[in-house]
């Protein structure tokens, strides 16, 4: 099992920045592909960001590039997610999610939702107009 632990939520004014982290257990962290993902009240939940396990590739929604930036510290088994330029339709729950894989995958593409292993138990994220 692999515990995800989030943080770093809270209410910002639009334009603002935030730094979500999630720290996770498991013994090859190293290997695992880390994604955020969002809920916003009454709609599904939304690819934001993933990385591999070495953090030299990624991948973004389109929504979120140039404004978001998702890095990992696995000296630390921890992921960020940087947030600048925060817009109020940013506002939702994110989640912080672990594909437990033995290999590192070289380069990111997107991957279903359904393709992550464990999940956190979230944190808001409220932006401001």
């Amino acid at each position: 099992q692999v515990q995800l632990v989030e943080s770093g939520g809270g209410l910002v004014q639009a334009g603002g920045s935030l730094r979500l982290s999630c720290a996770a257990s498991g013994r090859h962290f190293s290997s695992y592909v880390m994604g955020w993902f969002r809920q916003a009240p009454g709609k599904g939940r939304e690819f934001v960001a993933a990385i591999n396990g070495k953090g030299d590739s990624t991948d973004y929604a389109d929504s979120m590039k140039g404004r978001f930036t998702i890095s990992r510290d696995n000296a630390k088994s921890t992921v960020f997610l940087q947030m600048n330029s925060l817009k109020p339709e940013d506002t939702a729950i994110y989640y912080c999610a672990a594909w437990v894989i033995s290999s590192n995958i070289a380069t990111m593409k997107p991957f279903p939702s359904d393709a992550y292993d464990y999940w956190g138990q979230g944190t808001q994220v409220t932006v401001s107009s």
